[in-house]
């Protein structure tokens, strides 16, 4: 018997609101790796964990965020908690791979081929490994064409995704490829779920009871536990970003704030300094210091 699937349980609140997450996650993990690459005084590292992070994180929240409208008439649903965890751990996983190839060997094609197939494969597989961990009373099955189109959508977002970040440092660009990389992942989970039938095995058992959700929990008030703390953790991702102001300045603006930060010394040149710590200064340019000779004054 085949179930009548329903993605849209709660009408277009939940679409809505998990395409705001994915905007919200690429667009903070976008501006790290965008940050790691272009100051070269940052730590590329922590940058490019945080930025996988973010991005990571939102995909797995607009899954499941978009999986709380998801319905099969009848039947009760519920999920494998360890299966859950491990989608998140792939997310952030697959996409830190590919951040951290971009991050240290460029925007070259080979790199960006390989870093963008094996991202958007992982964002498919963190996908249907979050579709495996539903527990029901009945059989997953999907229309073949349907899923490759999904996989297409994911390569192609990642692999557009981690070449803005390599090539633009400007926000209107961070912006703009943050919206639409929140549409293509949306797209994808969305083109997922088209390709789902469901073919029941009945409904005998006690534990399926038609009208109810396992013991009577809603998929809202079983997900929204898990949800909790990926969403602070975006909020918090959040706060870094707005307090960091090299995060969200347009090209050109990196450019303009290294050279204040380089007159500094200037300012306090009459302390008397050693010239053997002048000579190592990294924020002052070397023919300024060789052109400097003012002896102390009265010492």
């Amino acid at each position: 018997m085949q179930g009548t699937v329903d993605g849209f349980g709660y009408g277009a609140v939940t679409p809505v609101a998990s395409y705001l997450t994915a905007c919200l996650g690429s667009a903070l993990g976008l501006r790290c790796v965008v940050r790691s690459l272009h100051d070269r005084r940052s730590w590329k590292p922590g940058w490019l964990a945080l930025g996988a992070a973010t991005i990571g994180c939102g995909i797995w929240t607009m899954h499941f965020i978009a999986m709380t409208g998801f319905r099969v008439q009848g039947i009760a649903i519920d999920y494998d908690g360890r299966l859950v965890a491990l989608s998140l751990v792939l997310a952030i996983a697959v996409v830190g791979v590919g951040v951290f190839a971009v991050g240290y060997r460029g925007a070259d094609r080979t790199t960006l081929a390989a870093a963008g197939i094996f991202t958007g494969l992982g964002v498919a597989g963190t996908h249907y490994l979050g579709m495996a961990a539903l527990k029901l009373n009945g059989a997953l099955h999907y229309a073949s064409l349907t899923v490759g189109l999904s996989v297409l959508i994911a390569v192609v977002a990642a692999t557009a995704a981690l070449w803005t970040a390599a090539s633009y440092r400007g926000f209107p660009a961070a912006l703009a490829a943050s919206l639409l990389l929140g549409a293509a992942l949306s797209g994808m989970h969305y083109t997922g779920m088209a390709a789902l039938g469901v073919r029941l095995h009945g409904t005998s058992h006690s534990s399926y009871v038609a009208g109810t959700y396992g013991g009577g929990d809603s998929p809202l008030s079983i997900l929204l536990p898990m949800l909790i703390g990926p969403v602070v953790f975006l909020v918090l991702a959040g706060v870094i970003v707005m307090f960091d102001p090299q995060l969200v300045l347009g090209d050109g603006d990196w450019g303009r704030t290294a050279p204040r930060r380089r007159a500094v010394p200037a300012v306090v040149a009459e302390r008397p300094v050693a010239p053997s710590r002048n000579d190592g200064s990294l924020f002052e340019p070397r023919s300024h210091r060789a052109g400097r000779h003012t002896p102390p004054r009265g010492r």
